[in-house]
């Protein structure tokens, strides 16, 4: 049996989403240039806990929590753990590639793609047992401001830019916004 607890909460995130199944402290999460240490596996954007990642490297499973909303901050959809919840008119699809391990040149990765704007949601990988990259997205917080990864950065409206940082969470979630 592993060390976690049931997640048992289906409305949108709150303080007790972190009561859930996350992953060990000790996840370091890359969302763009940025380098997230020791984090629980859990992202914050504007105060608000959005995105969640839990990783289980001995069955090959990297798993997403995700609120998506739209430019107006409504939410649109819920992703939970990989699984379309809540979906406004089957505007998203989530693809999670099966039987992937660390050691293939595949490894567990996570894309959600919104169909209506043909724009990547967010596109995850896990890289080792306890490193996941998020590696570029467009999404909205639930301020209903754009949230933009690159590879190179994370851009949060049209006035945080971040480039580089390296922050350590200790066993907290990592904040952005």
């Amino acid at each position: 049996m592993d060390d976690s607890a049931a997640f048992r909460r289906t409305a949108p995130f709150g303080h007790a989403a972190t009561a859930g199944i996350l992953s060990k402290p000790g996840l370091e999460l890359r969302i763009g240039s940025n380098i997230f240490r020791s984090t629980n596996g859990v992202v914050k954007i504007h105060g608000k806990e959005q995105l969640v990642i839990e990783v289980r490297p001995e069955q090959g499973l990297l798993l997403a929590t995700l609120d998506l909303y739209n430019e107006r901050g409504i939410r649109v959809a819920h992703l939970r753990r990989n699984v379309l919840m809540l979906n406004d008119s089957g505007r998203f699809t989530v693809d999670v590639p099966l039987g992937q391990c660390l050691s293939s040149v595949d490894s567990p990765s996570i894309l959600v793609t919104d169909l209506q704007s043909d724009h990547v949601v967010l596109e995850a990988r896990m890289t080792s047992e306890r490193r996941v990259d998020l590696v570029c997205g467009k999404l909205y917080s639930h301020k209903g401001m754009l949230v933009e990864i690159t590879p190179h950065y994370c851009r949060i409206g049209s006035g945080t830019t971040l480039f580089g940082n390296i922050v350590e969470a200790r066993g907290g979630p990592a904040v952005i916004g």
